[in-house]
């Protein structure tokens, strides 16, 4: 599914010359120890919102990180092989789904199919599929959906909510300032990452380079979380002392307190926060803006696809609800070999230069981190360690050189939001730490057209053209007109391709863990086949020559080649995925599997799977009009 915008090639024609102009030098960038850093914050990056895992609950830092583990012990966080110009590649974090039943989230031609939150108030009460670890696995993940639909929600234009908020004690800045370096990565050499991919998710994945994603749901009504979360740190006459009280020193899993890091020295939801100043010899943000100012790109074209508005039929307007999380799951340790950022110079990249997609415009996204170690068994220590390396966010404007990078290290527990536009009109990337590292990122994904409800609606719609004889079991099409052709063709391809061949090769994985799709997914299997008997009855009807198609034939003719045609290919297509090199490195239970696919006699089926000889005949129908 082609996002709007502009295409791959013209992505790339940007990105190359984005490249030349910045040549040899590097887009600057600010830390917290830099100075200028809470003003290139407060005039660049306002959408981006920090709270520090001290101002979480205790309890729900408990159920998070349990819930993490719970899921790798179990096999659950997998990764996920996808689609990158016309070819196959494994994404280098592995990941897993939890939202809404019955919602689905589409990246890189692979739609994942959410194991359901089993929230106590959803449709799932009663329902045996999964077991009672992951059950409360993934009830932990909707109590964090909660306390942020809640938390984010309550924030007003301007909140500061413990970015770096209280100005360190210039003693203790002064003094902690040479540890807290070690979270800027030097340069390094250059990169052969400097040929990575800017712009929409669809052209930016390699082998050893993922792209964080996204998700969501329609609508965007609020919800309010369980009153035990409902925490509110509250200004003291100690300001300038971290709000590090019995919360931040009780125990988190396996940890024995929970710390701030010295650059930020408040963590607490309210106003009255004061920001990071500029010192007296502190050299100007504007001064750093145009510090590459001949390297500056005058491309209009580039200033308005920065600002442009993703084409989403929904605008977040009311109280946010996040409707999906997707969870990912990193081992620094594990992996060959890690690029390097190609512009700034951060350090290791895990995660490359992004927007998330498909988000309700104007939506949210929160971001739960989390870096422990681990062993074999899925057993974990807290990570966060003085002579660990953190892992951080990096941001810069898109398509922008001359605005200065924003680089924000994140203790773990620490959650970070992405609000208003910063989203459409900045990119992020996640730069790796030395622990392994889980992040849980919620988000208001316009998936109109990716929820169970959504596909079954469909399938109704065309099969209301189907009439059965309840005495015979024959069938036979109401009307007859070429709209409603097309219309019942679209939804046979999008319930075959779209849904049925994606859930084999990717979402069935997950049946081994819980069962939820399952009898979803046979009916919608069992609509597809009478789909088929329709498309069957089409064919009949514009092969009479004197049928009831009448003045439409050549028309629905001509309609039904083009959805074959294309019904052909992609059928091809899938088939090669399915038996692709990568996908036959798979262990049987994860591997992809070609379905629907019948023999050439296969009595329940009304056409064969190959459509090359019906296409033929279309073709020749058509030459004889």
């Amino acid at each position: 599914m082609k996002r709007s915008g502009d295409s791959e090639g013209e992505k790339r024609r940007k990105r190359r010359r984005l490249l030349q102009e910045l040549g040899d030098q590097k887009i600057p960038f600010l830390g917290p120890t830099d100075q200028g850093f809470q003003q290139l914050w407060d005039s660049s990056y306002t959408g981006l919102v920090l709270r520090r895992s001290c101002s979480v609950p205790v309890e729900l830092h408990s159920h998070v990180q349990a819930a993490f583990l719970t899921l790798r012990k179990k096999g659950c966080l997998l990764r996920d092989l996808v689609r990158v110009r016309d070819r196959d590649v494994f994404t280098a974090v592995s990941r897993a789904l939890l939202g809404e039943p019955g919602h689905t989230y589409r990246y890189l031609d692979t739609r994942l199919f959410a194991i359901p939150w089993h929230s106590e108030d959803s449709q799932l009460k009663g329902q045996d599929c999964c077991d009672p670890d992951l059950r409360a696995a993934c009830r932990a993940l909707w109590e964090l959906n909660n306390f942020f639909c809640s938390d984010v929600s309550q924030l007003k234009e301007g909140d500061r909510l413990a970015q770096c908020a209280k100005a360190v004690d210039t003693e203790v800045k002064q003094g902690d300032e040479g540890d807290s370096e070690d979270s800027k990565n030097s340069e390094g050499g250059e990169s052969e990452s400097r040929h990575s991919e800017e712009g929409d998710t669809e052209s930016k994945h390699s082998e050893e380079w993922d792209i964080e994603s996204k998700h969501s749901e329609e609508g965007c009504s609020g919800t309010k979380p369980e009153g035990e979360w409902e925490t509110e740190s509250k200004n003291s006459s100690e300001e300038g002392e971290c709000s590090q009280t019995k919360q931040c020193e009780a125990s988190i899993s396996s940890q024995s307190e929970v710390k701030c890091p010295t650059w930020a020295t408040k963590a607490i939801c309210g106003s009255e926060t004061k920001p990071l100043g500029l010192g007296d010899n502190e050299k100007p943000v504007a001064q750093l803006k145009h510090s590459l100012s001949d390297y500056h790109i005058e491309d209009k074209e580039n200033q308005e696809d920065r600002f442009s508005q993703p084409s989403s039929p929904c605008l977040c307007t009311g109280p946010v609800k996040f409707n999906v999380t997707l969870l990912n799951f990193m081992d620094p340790a594990a992996m060959s070999h890690i690029k390097e950022e190609p512009y700034c110079g951060m350090g290791k990249m895990a995660v490359g230069w992004h927007h998330d997609e498909n988000l309700v415009t104007h939506s949210p996204v929160a971001v739960y981190s989390y870096s422990c170690c681990h062993d074999e068994k899925g057993e974990s220590s807290e990570g966060g360690s003085s002579e660990r390396s953190y892992w951080r966010i990096g941001l810069k404007v898109a398509w922008d050189i001359h605005t200065p990078g924003l680089m924000l290290p994140l203790e773990s527990g620490d959650c970070y939001y992405m609000r208003d536009d910063l989203n459409t009109t900045h990119q992020h990337c996640v730069l790796a730490g030395d622990t392994a590292r889980f992040s849980s990122t919620h988000r208001v994904a316009e998936c109109s057209k990716g929820t169970l409800t959504y596909i079954q609606s469909r399938c109704q719609e065309a099969l209301s053209n189907l009439r059965i004889d309840p005495e015979t079991g024959s069938h036979s099409l109401l009307a007859l007109l070429p709209t409603t052709l097309q219309l019942c063709e679209e939804i046979h391809n999008e319930v075959e391709f779209e849904w049925l061949r994606q859930y084999w090769f990717q979402g069935r994985r997950y049946t081994r863990f819980c069962r939820w799709w399952s009898r979803p997914m046979e009916q919608l299997e069992s609509d597809w086949r009478l789909l088929e008997t329709m498309t069957n009855l089409f064919l009949a009807m514009v092969e009479e020559e004197d049928g009831r198609a009448g003045d439409n034939r050549r028309e629905m003719a001509e309609t039904l080649l083009s959805a074959l045609t294309d019904r052909h290919q992609q059928r091809q297509t899938w088939r090669d995925r399915c038996h692709s090199t990568l996908a036959q490195t798979l262990p049987p239970e994860e591997a992809p599997v070609d379905r629907p696919f019948w023999g050439v006699d296969d009595p329940r089926m009304p056409l064969p799977f190959d459509l090359a000889e019906i296409i033929s005949r279309v073709e020749s129908l058509l030459w004889r009009m």
